[in-house]
């Protein structure tokens, strides 16, 4: 007899178990396909992304999510095993993430360098992430590479992310001796990654062993967003309560972003917005909040502005991500819960995910350059690369499962 709909996704999902938040697969899914489509070059799909109706994106999507994940997968070790076997499982997450780090690197730089190499296009594809150096002269590249003292922009999120892990056993530490100090820790790193603030004496690393340029995504900084999942995810912060008044005024957060985003400034300068002679007030009103919203150091304005949206997307998606599941057993229920799947599994395996889609990204922008961006062209391509973050969820799923060491039947 079939389970009923709602049913059997949460028991093909698992993610309805007292210790996973279907929330938390879903979101960090919708977060892959829209990583992919921005990092897809010349694709006008990035242009209404939901980074572009705010100073946030899919990047705080990810980091917050991956915080929320981290406590649940290595929360425990450090509370079951101990502090040193918690470190140790931190320890060989980061060694995984390095390796994925230096594998997408050089899977890259060879895709690039074959193009160009066999192509004879009129563009250079390798100058497409600014690969030069690595290229002419790969001594310097190389030693900085493998020590991360050479992160090109394109491949800066991973590196951040090891980073981060890497504070997690400083924060456990911390926690044992007073939950509390472990926001002053936040507070007091994410402070010290201030440019505005502190200036060259910000902390942060170097991005090239030739140049000034700093690490794109600073880690110091990105971990005020990943502890702040993992904190909600331990219980140190309360969860949130539903009511009107906060509804209201996250509404209002993010609503109020619009003028001053992305698309709200594109919208100033076709002339759909109010305009002054010479100046306009609202690109202006942008520029001059810049370090309020700067990537980099994360200002604190995207900080406000995901917690906006993170708690109106709690407050939609249900208690446990309840009103995600489908209902009933029409049409639309069964087609939802065939995406609802998919969604999960892809934010299930996030990790072998991400690395896959920053290659495929290549590989869509190189067809669109060839078979041309009409909309139609453009869709398709889109579409064949979901396709391919959701076969790279289902293998690795499938590998990670160990199929081999189960008994024939």
């Amino acid at each position: 007899m079939p389970l009923p709909a709602k049913a059997s996704v949460a028991a093909a999902a698992n993610a309805t178990t007292r210790a996973r938040d279907l929330r938390l697969d879903f979101f960090r899914g919708i977060a892959m396909f829209i990583i992919l489509i921005a990092h897809t070059p010349g694709n006008f799909l990035t242009l209404w992304i939901p980074a572009r109706w705010g100073f946030s994106d899919a990047t705080e999507i990810f980091v917050f999510c991956s915080g929320m994940a981290s406590a649940i997968a290595f929360g425990g070790a450090f509370q079951k095993a101990g502090w040193v076997m918690g470190t140790a499982r931190v320890a060989f997450r980061i060694w995984q993430v390095y390796w994925a780090h230096i594998a997408l690197f050089f899977a890259t730089a060879a895709l690039l360098a074959a193009i160009d190499l066999y192509g004879g296009y009129d563009k250079t594809y390798i100058g497409s992430l600014n690969l030069w150096k690595f290229f002419e002269d790969p001594a310097a590249p190389l030693v900085g590479l493998f020590t991360l003292s050479y992160v090109p922009n394109y491949f800066d999120i991973l590196p951040m992310y090891m980073v981060v892990l890497a504070m997690m056993p400083i924060v456990m530490a911390l926690a044992r001796v007073n939950v509390g100090l472990v926001f002053v820790f936040m507070g007091l790193v994410w402070l010290g990654a201030q440019d505005w603030l502190l200036g060259p004496a910000h902390l942060s690393f170097p991005a090239e062993p030739w140049s000034d340029r700093k690490w794109f995504f600073n880690p110091f900084a990105w971990q005020l967003i990943f502890f702040t999942g993992f904190a909600f995810m331990r219980g140190w912060l309360p969860k949130p309560p539903v009511s009107m008044l906060l509804v209201c005024l996250a509404a209002a957060v993010v609503i109020a972003n619009i003028p001053l985003s992305n698309i709200g400034v594109r919208a100033v300068e076709r002339d759909w917005f109010f305009a002054t002679d010479g100046e306009n007030p609202v690109i202006q009103a942008r520029l001059a909040m810049l370090p309020l919203i700067d990537k980099t150091d994360f200002g604190v304005f995207r900080y406000l502005h995901f917690l906006s949206l993170a708690y109106l997307a709690w407050v939609i998606a249900g208690d446990r991500g309840d009103n995600l599941l489908p209902r009933g057993d029409g049409a639309f229920a069964r087609a939802w819960e065939v995406v609802l799947r998919v969604v999960l599994k892809v934010g299930q395996q996030s990790l072998a995910v991400f690395v896959v889609s920053m290659f495929t990204a290549r590989v869509m922008g190189f067809v669109m350059d060839l078979a041309g961006r009409e909309i139609a062209t453009v869709w398709l391509v889109n579409f064949g690369g979901a396709l391919v973050l959701v076969a790279t969820a289902y293998g690795a799923g499938w590998f990670k499962s160990a199929p081999w060491k189960r008994k024939p039947a």
